[in-house]
Parts: C-alpha cells; sequence; structure tokens
C-alpha cells in the first residue's frame, strides 16, 4: 500500500454532476498511509453542502473495501467558492481589458447555439458595444464560416494570439488554426489547454462583452471555463421541444452546482412564419416559455426560423447585420441584445 496507489483509486471517485475524477480536478491535496490508518486531505470550493457529502460517501465506497487499507480517514475542507467572494469582487473579469464575460450555452448540440452566440455578438456590437467572441467549441468549430474569413492570427511581441477582426467583432476560433477539412483530435487534457489558451493567451484587448461559444453538453470545456474565469452570466439556448428541454436543465443545474449566474433562456427556432403571416410550429409551442417560467429565469427572446438565416450563415453575413425593420430574425436578435445589455450593463 502506497500513496499513489491510493491516489489512483480516488481516480474512480467523480465529481458530483461532472464525468471527471476528484484526482484530475486537483482536489486531492494529501495523502498518508501507515498501518492501520490512511489519511486523504481532500480541497472543495463550494456552496452546495451536497458536494463534499458525495465526495466523502463515495471515497469510503472506494477506499474501505481495499486490503491493508486500515481505517480509512478523509478529511474534506470546504472553501467558498469565488463567486462568493467579497461584494467589491463580484462581476469583475479575470481577463485584462474585458468588463462582462458571457457563455452561451446548450445541453445538447443541433439547437442553433453558435448561431444565437454569432448573431447576439453582432447584435450587442450594433449597440456601441465592444465585442469578442471565442468559439470554445473545440471540437467543432463553425465561426470562421460564419463571420466569412479563414484569416490566420498572428501573434504580438507578447506571444499572445491576436484576434481576427471580422464585421467589427473580435474572434478566435480553432477553426482559424487548421485547415477546413482537418479535424481536431486532441484528448480530455490537451482540450483544457487550448480552451485555456484561448482565454489567456489571446490579446483581446479592451471589451465590453466577450461571448464564449461552449460547445454542448456538460463536460471538461465548460468545467475549465468557469474555473479560469470569471464568468458573469450564462445563457441557455433551446428549441421548443422535449427532447431539447431535458437536455437544457441538466445545463441548467450544471451551471447551478459551480455557482454561476443564469441570465436566462433563448428560445431558438421557436416557429416558422409563411408569407401569408401564419405561423407554424415545427418543433412544439412555448416549450422554452414554460421552462424559464419553471426555473425561475428571465426567457431573454425567441427566435423564429427562417431560411435567410442559414444563408447569411453559410455566407459569412450573420442574419443579424440585416435591419431590424427588414428581417424577423435580426429584429428578434437585437431585441434580445437590448435585454442582455439592460441586465449586464457596462
Amino acid at each position: 500500500m502506497s500513496p499513489d496507489f491510493i491516489r489512483q483509486a480516488l481516480r474512480q471517485v467523480r465529481y458530483p454532476g461532472f464525468s471527471r475524477d476528484i484526482v484530475s480536478f486537483g482536489l486531492v491535496k494529501d495523502i498518508s498511509w501507515e498501518p492501520g490508518l490512511t489519511t486523504v486531505q481532500i480541497e472543495v470550493q463550494t456552496a452546495d453542502p451536497q458536494i463534499p457529502a458525495q465526495i466523502f460517501h463515495d471515497c469510503h465506497a472506494i477506499l474501505d473495501p481495499l486490503p491493508d487499507i486500515g481505517h480509512a480517514k478523509i478529511l474534506i475542507e470546504v472553501k467558498a467558492p469565488p463567486a462568493a467572494a467579497a461584494s467589491a469582487d463580484l462581476g469583475k473579469s479575470s481577463i485584462p481589458g474585458v468588463k462582462r464575460i458571457i457563455a452561451i450555452a446548450s445541453g445538447k448540440g443541433g439547437v442553433g447555439k453558435s448561431t444565437v452566440a454569432a448573431n447576439l455578438a453582432v447584435a450587442l456590437a450594433a449597440t456601441g458595444a465592444r465585442v469578442g467572441l471565442c468559439d470554445c467549441d473545440l471540437y467543432g468549430p463553425s465561426m470562421a464560416l460564419m463571420f466569412g474569413t479563414t484569416e490566420r492570427p498572428l501573434a504580438n511581441e507578447q506571444d499572445e494570439i491576436i484576434p481576427i477582426l471580422a464585421h467589427g467583432i473580435q474572434l478566435m476560433s480553432m477553426a482559424f488554426l487548421l485547415d477546413g477539412a482537418s479535424p481536431v483530435i486532441v484528448r480530455g487534457p490537451m482540450a483544457t489547454r487550448y480552451t485555456q489558451q484561448f482565454l489567456r493567451q489571446v490579446a483581446w484587448g479592451q471589451l465590453d462583452y466577450l461571448i464564449l461559444d461552449l460547445p454542448p453538453g456538460t463536460g471538461d470545456i465548460q468545467l475549465t471555463i468557469v474555473q479560469t474565469v470569471s464568468v458573469d452570466g450564462v445563457i441557455i439556448v433551446t428549441t421548443p421541444q422535449e427532447v431539447a428541454l431535458i437536455d437544457a436543465r441538466k445545463a441548467i443545474a450544471m451551471f447551478g452546482k459551480v455557482n454561476v449566474p443564469i441570465l436566462g433562456l433563448i428560445e431558438n427556432m421557436a416557429w416558422f412564419e409563411c408569407d401569408a403571416g401564419k405561423r407554424y410550429y415545427l418543433f412544439g409551442n412555448g416549450g422554452g416559455v414554460r421552462e424559464a417560467e419553471l426555473n425561475g429565469m428571465p426567457l431573454l427572446g425567441q427566435i423564429p426560423l427562417e431560411v435567410a438565416t442559414r444563408e447569411h450563415g453559410d455566407s459569412g453575413q450573420p442574419v443579424a447585420l440585416l435591419p431590424a425593420n427588414e428581417n424577423r430574425v435580426s429584429a428578434a436578435f437585437h431585441q434580445t441584445a437590448a435585454t442582455v445589455r439592460a441586465q449586464l450593463p457596462v
């Protein structure tokens, strides 16, 4: 029996609500063993008392049956999370020059999250705000296409990546670093490192808002982001049907566990309106509205489904660039941006 053996055994203990283990998260601070006694010291940052209780239970479930473990003494130190720090520090960004950081998330793919992120960034910029957009979906980067640029980023004298400027938005995406058909083949630790570099080693400059387009799901990249920077709020994107809403609930629960405030919900593809003015609810009617009410959060916007959204996204001209009085989708994005800016003024 050795501390290394015990540490490997503890890799079976998952952090509640996540796929990663407490060892890879760096929560296990010290392990000591002597005949008849094993002591494990763990440090957790959370305001949820159920999390250390679950970790305590799971550690005993793994260690107690091991031969020669003796009495397993699990010591857990619970610290207040960054979000619960002094009020003077609340809302401050940990990226120099960036006033507000907003994450765009969804529980599942295919709900138009990246389209929402791109057009919300454009609509926020139209209010006069300085906006950046970081494509954190490493395995499916799409912002290069949506903004119509294949430019390669350069580095400054401080060895920071200079973001690409398109339609007035400062952009960073894995797509700028790869050839068009090249897949991103990286495992968890490398994905974490790339994500941290996009946030910490990009010369974002002076921004009012930095929009983070998260990958779908509730995995390593999401947790890396909330541990790397101070996120001012998360916007959950869903479509109205139940199969999307059940995953949206998981995303809501995840960000609640890590103490990141949720600004509200955007219902995408809410309806299709034909030329005669009749609305067709292709994915159900009002699912996002009911979900927002159920969770006690604002419904930030309902985005209709139009061919123009796809056409403009494929051509590198986000639909929010159209005048709001000429296109219903553009109008919906500009109204949503005004709501978001009212919630998070700069």
